[in-house]
């Protein structure tokens, strides 16, 4: 049956088995288009990008892997990409919030600590800082994945992915090398192939 989600019966009850869930999360790619992410976002579903998008081509480029939803982040001037700054999803039974912004200086923001409290979200995933980020608020898991754009200062690259099975949520971060190695665009099949070849599959 793959992913697909099964429904049996034992001793009169219905018992509903929900699929795995594989979410890539990406943020501040800052118009850079690492090839790398292929590999490690070949399984996912959907691509969720916190912000700092910096060139349309970096979603076009995503979308040939998963359908990516976005949000906008200062790079993008927020609103004025068309995108929201902010928004709300409901993916394998949890409320997932999406943002660019939640921390300025290393504290969250009171707009952020108020629009959490008030949405209440299983998950919250974010950007802007580029530090790598698994942490909670509340009931609330916090997510940064880091940044997968050019390398900033002395902070790591990374991109993450967020596995949901039976309606719970596992972060987990992903290190990418501090060099881009640049190369065309392919397709969702081809890096299956890589990925596969790579013992990733």
């Amino acid at each position: 049956m793959g992913n697909r989600s099964t429904i049996s019966r034992r001793s009169g009850k219905t018992l509903i088995r929900r699929r795995t869930l594989q979410i890539g999360v990406i943020a501040d790619t800052h118009g850079l288009y690492d090839p790398v992410v292929e590999r490690h976002f070949v399984a996912v579903q959907e691509i969720l990008h916190a912000g700092d998008i910096g060139d349309e081509g970096v979603i076009r480029r995503l979308q040939r892997l998963a359908p990516v939803t976005a949000v906008s982040g200062n790079v993008d001037e927020y609103e004025a990409s068309g995108l929201p700054r902010r928004c709300i999803l409901r993916r394998g039974g949890l409320k997932i919030a999406l943002c660019h912004v939640l921390y300025e200086k290393g504290k969250m923001t009171p707009e952020a600590a108020a629009w959490l409290e008030q949405e209440q979200p299983d998950v919250c995933l974010f950007g802007h800082s580029h530090r790598p980020t698994i942490g909670r608020h509340g009931r609330t898991v916090l997510f940064n994945p880091g940044s997968a754009g050019p390398k900033r200062f002395s902070l790591p690259r990374g991109i993450g992915t967020l596995t949901v099975k039976n309606g719970k949520p596992t972060p987990v971060l992903i290190r990418l090398s501090d060099r881009v190695v640049k190369s065309p665009a392919s397709s969702k099949k081809s890096a299956r192939a890589k990925a596969s070849n790579d013992g990733l599959l």
